[in-house]
């Protein structure tokens, strides 16, 4: 009887070995479900930045080759709607076309947001633009699916991306109306609908959200219109999920930091987590997130106080831009996958403009620490990395030309 009690002990201790051992070694639960995403339609990461080359060709055509110069892949530009059709059914694709040409003669790739809508197309919208709204939805959502079509047939193979729409969960894109989910994802069908008909290959991003917790007619809080538009189905109707993550402290400050520490969830770069989760909580893990903009402000003369009070100087945004891609190489990996940054400055940009103080260049031509850091710095694309350089060394010179990542 003793000896098979031993036994027993002896059978149960080497059970409870084994079942820690296989603890140990097998790694943690992901709660952002990077296995999910199996067929990623951006390689991770892919390596974007935000332009405006749509008025001065000059400094267009300088940008571009500072976009190069960093190697970096992708351009990220808004073709605006009021330009391109001015009038209903007439249009004027001369810019358009010269960008599109722009880009590809430097074998760079291009994600188009479709933006801008003209005013011919919501009579029903009071007030000024510019004022009142900064965008504002058509009051036939038909009349911009006929835009998206129109535009994506006429360079199909030739766009990399769609994004569809921009920061609708606040008023003042959304013609100064409460913000309206449901209504925005009619607006995201008749665009993807429309690109998918004649530009099967193009990947189809949904709009980026602002994030704030700030409930009113004024705005949603990002995850609870985030949440919003899976109650309407959006996820059927594009490739890749757009986030923002503009940047209120250091990068690697999580959600529950922040909020563990009296500030709010949303203020923290990676608040994409909060929402990666609630793509994960809806069944949509096999979705890839695309970063369409993220950066820090530089605003620390207060030109704008909405913004100047998180800014940082020049030297903090290089390092937390750097950091920012390092995170996610490190962490997200492959569920994100195209990460954009703001901004090579408009030319007509001045300090008043609260996008001047965000850019890695400014306005005036001059490249900020964080252009050179990022151009730099090592990239990680897949199973390729291009190794970090020195800045005086013949790549960062552009005396010897390195491919970007995708």
């Amino acid at each position: 009887m003793m000896k098979r009690i031993k036994v027993s002990a002896a059978l149960l201790a080497l059970t409870l070995f084994f079942i820690l051992a296989i603890l140990i070694v097998r790694p943690p639960d992901d709660p952002f479900r990077g296995d999910a995403v199996i067929n990623p339609p951006f390689t991770s990461l892919t390596y974007g930045v935000h332009t405006a080359l749509w008025w001065d060709k000059t400094w267009a055509a300088v940008h571009l080759d500072w976009v190069r110069l960093m190697v970096f892949s992708h351009v990220k530009q808004i073709f605006p709607w009021e330009t391109i059709e001015p009038r209903p059914g007439e249009w004027d694709f001369s810019r358009a076309d010269e960008i599109v040409g722009e880009i590809e003669s430097r074998g760079l790739q291009l994600v188009i947001r479709l933006t801008d809508a003209p005013l011919w197309s919501h009579p029903s919208v009071a007030g000024d633009k510019g004022d009142d709204y900064l965008d504002a939805p058509p009051d036939d959502p038909n009349d911009f699916g006929n835009y998206c079509g129109t535009l994506a047939g006429r360079y199909p193979g030739r766009v990399a991306a769609y994004e569809v729409w921009n920061e609708p969960n606040l008023a003042r894109e959304w013609g100064g109306s409460p913000p309206d989910a449901a209504a925005y994802v009619v607006l995201l069908k008749v665009c993807s609908d429309a690109i998918r008909a004649v530009d099967p290959e193009a990947i189809i991003i949904s709009a980026g959200l602002a994030p704030t917790g700030t409930y009113t007619a004024d705005a949603t809080p990002d995850d609870i219109y985030f949440q919003a538009l899976y109650d309407a189905g959006f996820q059927q109707y594009v490739d890749v999920v757009g986030m923002h993550a503009p940047g209120y402290a250091a990068p690697h400050i999580g959600p529950d930091e922040a909020e563990a520490s009296g500030s709010q969830r949303f203020f923290s770069f990676r608040r994409v987590e909060d929402l990666r989760e609630i793509m994960v909580k809806n069944g949509d893990a096999a979705h890839q997130v695309a970063i369409l903009e993220f950066g820090w402000t530089t605003d620390t003369e207060g030109h704008n106080p909405d913004y100047s009070w998180y800014a940082v100087d020049e030297a903090t945004q290089a390092q937390y831009m750097v950091a920012a891609y390092q995170y996610a190489a490190d962490h997200w990996r492959p569920w994100v996958g195209l990460m954009t940054v703001i901004y090579i400055d408009d030319p007509a940009w001045t300090p008043d403009d609260e996008e001047y103080w965000w850019g890695i260049t400014t306005a005036e031509g001059i490249v900020r620490p964080a252009y050179i850091e990022l151009a730099n710095m090592a990239k990680y694309c897949g199973n390729r990395v291009i190794p970090a350089r020195a800045p005086d060394s013949p790549e960062a010179l552009g005396l010897v030309t390195v491919t970007p990542c995708d």
